[in-house]
């Protein structure tokens, strides 16, 4: 049996087709056609009329939700092309090659005309093609697909993928509709786990955000809204200087004694630059003027983002390593200091930022003096309270890292049946 026979005959496979023989090796161009997404509207076109499906849309669903489409305005003389039942929408343009080529594919038939992004293009399988929306749903995700488009996939600073090249693209496909049913029911209630588990873990850090914004004091208050009875009398909180808690750390990395440098992210705070990068962006001989960061020392990051609108502030759980002088790095004297950790992910603190801050030359990064920034107000409570706080918070994290990975168990799962 040649390599290609063995490639068309999966190595998983159910017992009612183990006889069935191979998979068909088919050209997407032999049982479909390509449809053009929507083109030449301005701006003006959007905000009203029909529905349409935006790029984000396809990259981050399977399966489009269209109670949340946009709206765009429709000619009746235009003559686009509408969505229909069994379409298979595709992303044809990214920044970078691993988003090109993602589908997503329209199972429940639109109550009314539904219209594409001019920045994707669907595929519709002929009457012939025996080819099953449900199974269309894993295909177009499989390891194989994947690997045949980012060959596809050219471009330098944005990537493409020609509809010529798609149509020449040859995928195995059961000549059984049965098989392919039967390959969807198996692989769809994965999905379902994968979606309840990702809202689970949405609602547990939402609820947590708002648990946080409550058991410190907002604003200009002093006393939290949200308190543990045995502390409701214990009076208010006091506000005093960073710099009356903490000191900063500015020891330079001399000799080029620590190699490993860190990075702090404001999604996933202090980790290790390789690991975040997948690659080193420091050069090793530039890291003399890196500052080392111990463990338990906390970062502060000037550069903005959506998710971080004056930078974020995390401590180093990791391990010893250096960061780039472009941040600030600095060290309680109590080193049981994991309220403040929590402390810097409210927005308490934020006002105050913007307040001392000057327009800088960068729009992307916050400036901010060294006094200024030491000279941050915190609240201080009890050691008790603070602890109490911590190690309810924590125990949140804990149980958020532990849907993170059973998550990660089911996707496992999913990655290897579907290889």
């Amino acid at each position: 049996m040649s390599e290609q026979t063995k490639a068309l005959i999966p190595k998983l496979r159910f017992p009612e087709f183990l006889q069935s023989g191979e998979w068909e090796q088919k050209k997407l161009g032999e049982i479909g056609q390509t449809i053009s997404g929507l083109s030449g509207k301005s701006a003006e076109d959007f905000g009203s009329g029909k529905p349409f499906v935006t790029y984000k849309q396809v990259f981050d669903s399977a399966q489009i939700d269209f109670a949340k489409c946009g709206q765009v305005q429709i000619s009746v003389n235009e003559k686009q092309n509408r969505l229909q039942h069994g379409d298979i929408l595709f992303t044809g343009s990214s920044e970078t090659p691993d988003e090109v080529g993602f589908a997503s594919v329209v199972l429940d038939a639109p109550l009314e005309p539904v219209y594409l992004n001019s920045f994707c293009f669907s595929f519709r399988p002929n009457n012939l093609s025996k080819l099953k929306p449900e199974f269309s749903r894993y295909l177009f995700h499989s390891p194989i697909y994947r690997k045949l488009i980012g060959v596809l996939a050219q471009g330098i600073t944005r990537f493409n993928i020609s509809k010529t090249g798609f149509l020449n693209l040859n995928l195995p496909i059961p000549s059984d509709t049965n098989e392919q049913q039967k390959i969807a029911d198996c692989l769809s209630p994965l999905d379902n786990l994968i979606a309840a588990e990702n809202l689970r873990i949405a609602a547990l850090k939402d609820y947590k955000k708002g648990l946080m914004q409550q058991l410190f004091p907002a604003q200009g208050e002093t006393i939290p809204k949200l308190r543990f009875p045995e502390f409701e009398s214990a009076g208010e909180w006091k506000f005093i200087p960073m710099n009356m808690l903490a000191k900063r750390c500015k020891q330079k990395n001399q000799n080029l004694k620590i190699k490993k440098v860190l990075t702090n992210s404001a999604e996933f705070g202090v980790l290790d630059q390789r690991d975040y990068f997948d690659k080193d962006i420091a050069t090793q001989g530039n890291l003399e003027g890196y500052y080392i960061v111990e463990k338990g020392d906390y970062v502060y990051n000037p550069r903005i983002s959506s998710m971080a609108p004056v930078g974020p502030i995390s401590k180093n759980n990791v391990e010893t390593g250096v960061m780039s002088p472009l941040y600030t790095v600095f060290r309680f004297d109590n080193p049981h200091n994991d309220f403040y950790a929590l402390f810097f992910k409210t927005t308490g603190w934020h006002d105050y930022m913007r307040q001392v801050a000057s327009t800088g030359a960068r729009h992307d990064r916050m400036a901010i003096t060294n006094d200024d920034f030491m000279g941050m107000p915190l609240p201080v409570t009890s050691n008790e309270e603070q602890q109490k706080i911590a190690d309810f918070l924590t125990s949140l994290d804990n149980l958020i890292n532990e849907q993170v990975q059973k998550l990660e168990v089911y996707k496992s799962h999913k990655k290897g049946l579907m290889q």
